[in-house]
């Protein structure tokens, strides 16, 4: 008997377009739907159920079809454009991919997945490559933004670890090679900020007035005052995000700045005392740094997987798979997290690591949540940002 959660989701999805009619009707009727509550689901939707108000004949008894071959990328391409978050790859991958392959990279980065998102969405062409949070990725997938994976050409996936394979967002892994994982939490001055906080309110602290920033991501930040309150940090909910609007304000008021990628330095400089951080940047601040702790707030806080995905259109499909099934591989996969401070995805290295970045344990999952679609309720959310800017 299917779940409550799983009835929602699956109506959900249909609503809003991420599921054709056909898939819809089919799944739900497997789950034990009758015809006529289709038909009323349907009506509402705006037509009726005629898949399932005729029920197709039985097909005459045959070997069951095998699946569809995979089509052919061609020849390997000898240049691969990559657009991704900004210190988020070693030093060496990019060249020891171009010495290993012959494939000449151009690389450019950016700053949060707002940005990666207004490009694509605006046609800009010429990208091979993109790394999307999960949330986005489902975005992209329901604008038809995408080219799916050929799996193939992705002769390592067997070392992708369990917990990331048929995410939510991505399900079948049908567009996304997992890049990193990690949380969103708080990275603060152990030497500054005693006792040591252990959740969002140290944000509404005004002892430390213009010595903390959060980030300059209204997905992070809304989601955090969110998580606060002990809401979803995905809520379209009105009275919640008027909630969360109202700390944002009270929090804003302390905080030196939005920022993102640019407050490792001032942590290290001991310019800012606490910053909302993702756990890898702020393990990146205490190397230079060893007073700079972090924080996984005791309300909740976000769990994100980015993926390498494939723009639709991209000129270089082909060396894009190289890419990605070259990431794949353990010895890649440990340089690049040792560098970025974050968690790999490919179970085979993370045995490898110079420091461990576990998965996490069974009471952390508790208190972590995938940040997912907003859907209808985006709008809402873009206008309380906005009306957060400018408080």
């Amino acid at each position: 008997m299917p779940t409550k959660k799983e009835t929602d989701d699956l109506f959900k999805n249909f609503v809003e377009g991420r599921m054709p009619r056909r898939d819809f009707i089919r799944t739900a009727l497997a789950m034990g739907a009758s015809i006529s509550a289709l038909g009323v689901v349907l009506e509402a939707c705006g037509g009726a159920p005629e898949e399932a108000a005729k029920p197709a004949p039985t097909p005459a008894p045959g070997p069951a079809p095998g699946p569809a071959p995979e089509p052919d990328l061609g020849p390997m391409e000898t240049e691969l454009n990559i657009y991704n978050w900004s210190d988020y790859i070693a030093e060496d991958t990019v060249a020891n991919f171009t010495k290993e392959t012959g494939i000449k990279v151009k690389y450019d980065t950016y700053e949060s997945n707002e940005e990666l998102l207004a490009k694509l969405q605006v046609g800009a062409s010429g990208y091979d490559i993109v790394v999307p949070t999960g949330y986005i990725v489902s975005v992209l997938m329901a604008q038809n933004l995408l080219e799916p994976l050929v799996k193939k050409y992705l002769t390592n996936w067997k070392n992708v670890a369990p917990l990331f394979i048929n995410p939510e967002f991505d399900p079948g892994n049908t567009f996304g090679v997992p890049w990193q994982w990690g949380t969103t939490g708080f990275a603060y001055r152990s030497d500054k900020i005693v006792p040591a906080p252990d959740g969002w309110g140290v944000f509404l602290d005004a002892k430390y007035k213009h010595k903390m920033t959060m980030l300059n991501d209204e997905r992070d930040v809304i989601g955090a005052w969110l998580k606060y309150r002990g809401k979803s940090l995905s809520s379209g909910d009105a009275a919640d995000l008027a909630q969360a609007k109202i700390d944002a304000i009270a929090a804003k008021a302390n905080l030196k700045a939005f920022i993102s990628a640019e407050v490792k330095g001032q942590l290290v400089s001991g310019d800012v005392w606490a910053a909302q951080l993702w756990n890898g940047d702020t393990a990146q601040a205490t190397k230079e740094e060893a007073k700079i702790a972090y924080c996984l707030p005791k309300e909740g806080a976000a769990f994100w997987t980015d993926s390498l995905v494939i723009p639709k259109g991209a000129p270089h499909k082909r060396a894009a798979h190289a890419f990605m099934d070259y990431i794949l591989r353990p010895d890649v996969a440990t340089t690049i997290s040792d560098f970025t401070g974050y968690g790999t995805p490919n179970a085979e290295a993370v045995s490898k690591l110079a420091v461990p970045v576990p998965y996490p344990t069974e009471e952390e999952l508790k208190r972590l949540e995938i940040q997912k679609d907003l859907g209808k309720a985006a709008q809402a959310w873009d206008q309380l940002w906005t009306e957060i800017g400018a408080a």
